[in-house]
């Protein structure tokens, strides 16, 4: 679970927002003022708590928005409730919204595969369940070469065959509730964000600073 304290309190709050609405399904404009450019491109990938992930991918130069969402499943319109019974096929995902003339689809599948353990079978510590498995998808035939090829070559040289990454073409993203976007950057002392979501993207960090986006002072 994210929490590490009861969560009657953000179930309320979820319930709350419900009433004011939100578009489950809007992939045009993500969230608030953000709207993508005509060169802007996609890239989906799930690797565990999506509030994690998002900002680990929100710090890296090129990209524009990372959105959280659901995809990988069988369930219409799921919803974070539902998504947490592990029993929608989908997996807590993040999309990627970024400029290709400054980051590359190939970086941002390293960026991928190196914030997270890809050995984990549905988990990643401590939150464990399909829905938050690894997967890194593909909406082209070229999205999935990049994907194999850095798989084939990580199992050679580090993972020795482990990788339990699986590899899915992308056939609907659902734009999650919208006290999900920007999670960690708007709840830095959260319980969870505080024990697990930071120490992650500053892990992130530490190993990846040329790709790291200038810190605004």
């Amino acid at each position: 679970m994210k929490f590490l304290k009861p969560v009657l309190l953000l179930t309320c709050l979820s319930l709350l927002i419900a009433l004011f609405g939100f578009e489950k399904n809007d992939n045009t404009i993500k969230v608030k003022n953000y709207l993508p450019q005509e060169t802007t491109k996609v890239a989906y990938f799930a690797s565990g708590c999506f509030w994690c992930v998002e900002a680990i991918f929100e710090s890296v130069k090129g990209v524009e928005e990372a959105v959280s969402g659901y995809a990988g499943g069988f369930t219409l319109n799921p919803t974070y409730e539902k998504i947490g019974t592990g029993k929608t096929g989908h997996a807590e995902t993040v999309a990627v919204y970024y400029n290709p003339k400054i980051v590359s689809f190939n970086t941002l599948v390293d960026v991928f595969f190196g914030s997270h353990n890809p050995t984990t079978v549905n988990g990643q510590h401590p939150d464990y369940g399909s829905q938050y498995r690894s997967i890194a998808f593909f909406k082209t035939t070229e999205e999935k070469a990049v994907i194999e090829k850095t798989i084939s070559m990580l199992n050679s040289t580090i993972y020795d065959g482990k990788i339990a990454t699986e590899v899915l073409e992308l056939e609907k993203f659902y734009k999650a509730e919208e006290y999900h976007q920007d999670f960690e950057k708007r709840n830095p002392n959260q319980s969870y964000v505080k024990a697990v979501s930071i120490p992650r993207l500053n892990k992130f960090k530490k190993k990846f600073p040329t790709l790291l986006k200038q810190e605004k002072h």
